[in-house]
Parts: structure tokens; C-alpha cells; sequence
């Protein structure tokens, strides 16, 4: 691993400013235009994989930097070739069809660490493993989607309860665990009930995934690369955060990419991909507006959870509800960027059909006009914008009434 301090290449981090950095960031999950035409598995190669807790965030991905209607991505993952699965820290994603193998991978000790939890309760391994090939024999024979409760129905006692004891633990039957299991083998996959990817209702078919043909470190580093890669460079604390990797893991797949060491002008150390250093040190930064509406949980503000870095220092102190918003790990709204620095919040209520927006200046006339197409691009094609799966009109609410305030309605 090197400095880049120390490299010709490498821009002086006087220069690495915030403004710079944001730029470049935003450069590189495609919000400047640079993705317009690209397919769904193209924007989730280029821009990172889709968050998906049973919200919007993966239709508004695809949409915000490609143009793609919902219909074209749930098209897409009817066809497999984009597809929700469980990968880093074992949380799911949208993703491209030429990761599901590695990506599966990479989440497969999360799928195995709900049986500690069933070893306590007197469940042996054998017991899951015979359930796992049940399971599997009742997809394949039944040919076609089946939900956990149809699976109860025809595995009978072969789902074994866990009681109370077991409720309180978070595993109320056995279930669960076999299905996380069959799936991180790429065994089976999950189904969503009406296809659409911002429901959280499933049923489960059988599916025949061939292994990846990567060692874990393999796969490791294979999953380090994308991420400096969607980012433009991380924190080392950034990165674990992303891929739940030991310090160990995280700097033998950075040493064996080559991996980059770059000061800042904030004092932040981020490592960076050999390639992006040149490209960053020859970067332009837009000048004109360049506005979008994204998700909390969009890939700019998630992968690095870096949302506070996104404000400009005029902003830091903005709160909504009495929260400053730049000292909260995760936005409690969506948010309105400009060149990658956070201009206002959002939220959609369905009951009046608008996206109820607080900017933190008087809005320009892009600005107004971009809130306007995905005002209506929810209206038409989604009906309600739900961050995750308990998401509801009524439970927003308070967030509704509070951007009405801030915006002085």
C-alpha cells in the first residue's frame, strides 16, 4: 500500500477540499448525467448496489441516474438480471446479476450466525441441515413459488418451535434459519409476492446458482475494489463499516489492490484505487446545477454514512425537530442534492400527491423543476415513496409537518 502523499499522481490534499471531494463523489455514482441510457445492471455495476429494506431507494437509484421506469426494473429483476439478495454484513441489496454468486458469498457467515442463537435453544446442526434439503425438495417438486406458510403447511413437523424462549431470542421457529441458509448457497432465492422491490412480502423458489470459483479472500477483495470504486475513496473505518471485514481482512485486500493512501484538506485519510488518483487529480467540477432527488439510504449517503460531510459549513447547523441534521449518522429525510452537497430535505405525502421539500435557500428554478418530475414520476409509477418496509403515510407524519414548517407553510 502507498502514500499517496508520496506519488506524483496524487493530488496535493490542499486541494481536497470538500467541495472538490463531494464533486467527485457524485462524479462517481453517475449523478451528473454520465449514466443516462445505461441498463439497470450497468447503473448497480457503476454506482454500488441498491439498499433495499423494503422501501423505494432501489427504484429511484435506477431512475435519478439512468431514466429507468419501474416497470423496466421490476422487468428486470422478473428476468434475473438484477435481483435482491443478502450480501455485506448480511443486509440485502439490489444487485447485478454478475455478483449474485460473490455477493452471496460475502454475506454467508451472516446467514450462519442465527444458529448460535439455535444451539442455545438444543437445536443441533444435523436437524437444520436435514430441514435445509426438505425445504429444497418441497420447492423443486412444488415448481413454483412458496411462502414460509405454505412451507410450514407441507414440512409439518419437520419445523420444529421454539417457544417462548425461542420468541424472545428472535427465533421462534426453525425455519428462518434453514431458508437464510439455502439462500446464502445460492440454493434458493426469494420471491417478491407482487414483484415489486419496495414491499417486503416474499415466497421462496428453488434456484440453482453456480459457486463463484473465488476463495474468501477472494471475494473480499473483489468486494473492496467495488467499493472504492462506487465511493471514490473511503476511511478505512468507512470500509469496515460497508463490508463488516476485521482491520486484518480490510488491509491484506487493500494491500493486494494497490490501494492509495490520500490526506485530506479536512485532515481524513482516504484510501483510493490507483486509477481514481490520476482521474481525480485531472477531475473538473461541474459548474452548473446538477440536482437530484435521492433516497436516505441512496449509495452516495450510505455506503460511507458520510452524510455530514455533505452539508456546506453555512448548513451544519440546520435541525428539523430540534436534530441538527450534520451530527445524525443516518438522514431522518431525503435529501435534495446539488453537485453532491445537501441543499434540503424531502419527504412525499400520498394523501395530496407532493413532495413536501424544505431548501435551505429559495429554490432555484432547476430546483423547483426537478422536484416537480419526481413528484410526478412517484405519483405515476410508485403511489407512495417508503423508506423502508414499516414506512406509512401516518407514521411520516411528523417529519410532513415539520419540512411544511421549516419550509414556513
Amino acid at each position: 500500500m502507498q502514500n499517496g502523499a508520496m506519488t506524483s499522481t496524487a493530488p496535493a490534499s490542499a486541494i481536497l477540499t470538500p467541495e472538490r471531494l463531494r464533486a467527485w463523489a457524485w462524479h462517481k455514482q453517475g449523478l451528473d448525467g454520465s449514466l443516462t441510457g445505461k441498463t439497470s445492471a450497468e447503473v448497480l455495476d457503476h454506482a454500488g448496489w441498491a439498499r433495499s429494506v423494503g422501501g423505494a431507494n432501489p427504484y429511484l437509484t435506477l431512475f435519478a441516474r439512468a431514466g429507468i421506469s419501474r416497470e423496466q426494473a421490476d422487468s428486470d429483476a422478473k428476468a434475473l438480471r438484477i435481483h435482491e439478495l443478502p450480501t455485506a454484513r448480511g443486509c440485502t441489496y439490489v444487485l447485478g446479476q454478475a455478483d449474485y454468486a460473490w455477493a452471496l458469498q460475502i454475506g454467508r457467515d451472516a446467514a450462519i450466525a442465527p444458529f448460535k442463537v439455535l444451539a442455545r435453544l438444543g437445536v443441533e446442526r444435523g436437524e437444520i441441515t436435514l430441514l435445509e434439503d426438505e425445504v429444497e425438495h418441497a420447492l423443486k417438486e412444488a415448481g413454483g413459488p412458496m411462502d414460509p406458510k405454505q412451507l410450514r403447511d407441507v414440512l409439518g413437523d419437520s419445523v420444529r418451535s421454539l417457544g417462548e424462549e425461542g420468541k424472545k431470542k428472535g427465533a421462534s421457529t426453525t425455519l428462518p434459519t434453514a431458508l437464510g441458509l439455502l439462500q446464502a448457497d445460492g440454493r434458493i432465492r426469494r420471491v417478491p409476492v407482487n414483484g415489486r422491490l419496495d414491499q417486503q412480502r416474499y415466497a421462496y423458489t428453488a434456484w440453482d446458482l453456480a459457486p463463484s470459483g473465488l476463495d474468501d479472500d477472494g471475494a473480499r477483495r473483489l468486494l473492496l475494489e467495488r467499493y472504492l470504486r462506487w465511493t471514490g475513496g473511503a476511511t478505512l473505518k468507512q470500509t469496515q463499516w460497508f463490508t463488516a471485514f476485521t482491520v486484518a481482512q480490510s488491509q491484506a485486500a487493500l494491500a493486494t489492490l494497490g490501494a492509495v493512501e490520500v490526506p485530506t484538506a479536512s485532515g481524513d485519510v482516504l484510501w483510493m484505487l490507483p486509477a481514481d488518483v490520476e482521474r481525480l487529480a485531472d477531475f473538473q467540477e461541474p459548474g452548473d446545477e446538477q440536482i437530484q432527488l435521492l433516497a436516505g439510504t441512496d449509495s452516495l449517503v450510505l455506503h460511507r454514512r458520510n452524510s455530514a460531510d455533505m452539508f456546506a459549513d453555512e448548513d451544519k447547523g440546520k435541525k428539523v425537530l430540534d436534530t441538527t441534521l450534520a451530527l445524525q449518522a443516518d438522514l431522518p429525510d431525503h435529501p435534495i442534492l446539488d453537485r453532491g452537497r445537501i441543499i434540503g430535505l424531502w419527504q412525499y405525502d400520498p394523501g395530496k400527491e407532493r413532495i413536501v421539500a424544505w431548501t435551505f435557500a429559495k429554490p432555484t428554478s432547476a430546483v423547483t423543476t426537478r422536484i416537480a418530475e419526481i413528484e410526478a414520476w412517484i405519483r405515476d409509477e410508485l403511489g407512495d415513496f417508503r423508506s423502508f418496509s414499516l414506512d406509512s403515510p401516518a407514521s411520516r407524519q411528523i417529519r410532513i409537518d415539520a419540512l411544511d414548517e421549516a419550509a414556513g407553510r
